[in-house]
């Protein structure tokens, strides 16, 4: 009994070892997040903040391929204080437990997720710490009606910039304008003026042209240092929830996808607006620029005076 106990206030790293299921799974974990927020069902917990503890563990399949030192292929730390922070901005809420739910079902959504451990601690209620913790596992969610979690994907903005954008004086002011809008920006760009080297092989020149796009790419993260390239999904994705400006590096993503685009990097136009499809972009921006065919989303037409470039 006393083993019991003391097992119940470990930390739920030492929960998920004792009541693992069988084959093995591995474990990422957060430990002592401390957020203030107002949450509690009282009316002395109306109108003040207070300190929460959280404490994760989320059990995931083990990685059978190689996992070559790539973000993408493993659930980032990010989602899991992602979802802290997406249920305490959905709604105030009474219950530790109902916020502790919501959690735990944000996280299971996580493709590699298997089992999540939830404990959140109110700091601030008393000498101790007062709190609930939680067990859930990916079969939960199959009692969970259709389409009941919710839609937390960013649309962002997707901007083509020609070689005349980037080397316009009015860039910065450009990108003011840009900082101000409600959706996230992605920056693409195409190939620069200096023609890339000729393998006279179809599958190499496609690395090679791919590569002097994100050469191209580099060049507008000099002009600004609000303008952060990026290479990966994980990277893509919290720029998009934390404000930042990204300028796409292509070849990970292209290479990558599963339903990859049909056109290569010598049309860079056709290959931003495939990117802004796998991207469930808001829509297109092109400047100075005609547009692709078939577009998946809608696409934007301005020219150099238009933009203010």
């Amino acid at each position: 009994m006393s083993n019991e106990i003391r097992l119940a206030f470990e930390h739920p790293s030492a929960r998920a070892d004792a009541t693992a299921p069988d084959g093995p799974l591995d474990r990422i974990s957060l430990r002592d997040h401390i957020v203030a927020v107002e949450i509690g069902a009282f009316q002395a917990e109306r109108g003040v903040t207070q300190r929460l503890c959280f404490n994760v563990v989320v059990e995931v399949r083990p990685i059978t391929d190689p996992l070559e030192d790539d973000v993408d292929r493993i659930l980032s730390y990010d989602r899991v204080t992602e979802a802290i922070a997406a249920e305490l901005a959905e709604e105030r809420l009474n219950l530790l437990e109902t916020l502790a739910e919501r959690i735990a079902e944000r996280i299971l959504w996580e493709p590699q997720a298997v089992r999540t451990f939830v404990r959140i601690e109110k700091l601030d209620r008393g000498p101790g710490a007062l709190g609930v913790e939680i067990v859930r596992s990916v079969d939960d969610l199959a009692t969970k009606p259709v389409g009941s979690h919710p839609d937390t994907t960013p649309h962002p903005h997707l901007v083509f910039l020609t070689n005349t954008a980037i080397r316009s004086p009015n860039l910065g002011r450009w990108l003011d304008q840009l900082e101000k809008r409600a959706e996230p920006v992605i920056l693409c760009v195409g190939l620069s003026d200096t023609p890339a080297p000729q393998t006279g092989h179809r599958m190499t020149q496609r690395r090679v042209d791919l590569l002097a796009i994100e050469q191209n790419a580099w060049v507008l993260g000099g002009r600004d240092d609000r303008c952060v390239v990026v290479s990966t999904r994980t990277e893509l994705d919290w720029a998009m929830k934390n404000g930042q400006i990204s300028v796409w590096a292509p070849s990970k993503i292209v290479l990558d996808a599963v339903d990859g685009p049909s056109t290569g990097p010598d049309d860079p136009v056709a290959l931003a607006a495939w990117f802004a499809g796998h991207m469930e972009a808001s829509d297109l921006l092109l400047i100075g620029e005609a547009p692709p065919k078939n577009a998946p989303v809608p696409v934007l037409i301005q020219d150099i005076a238009q933009s203010g470039l």
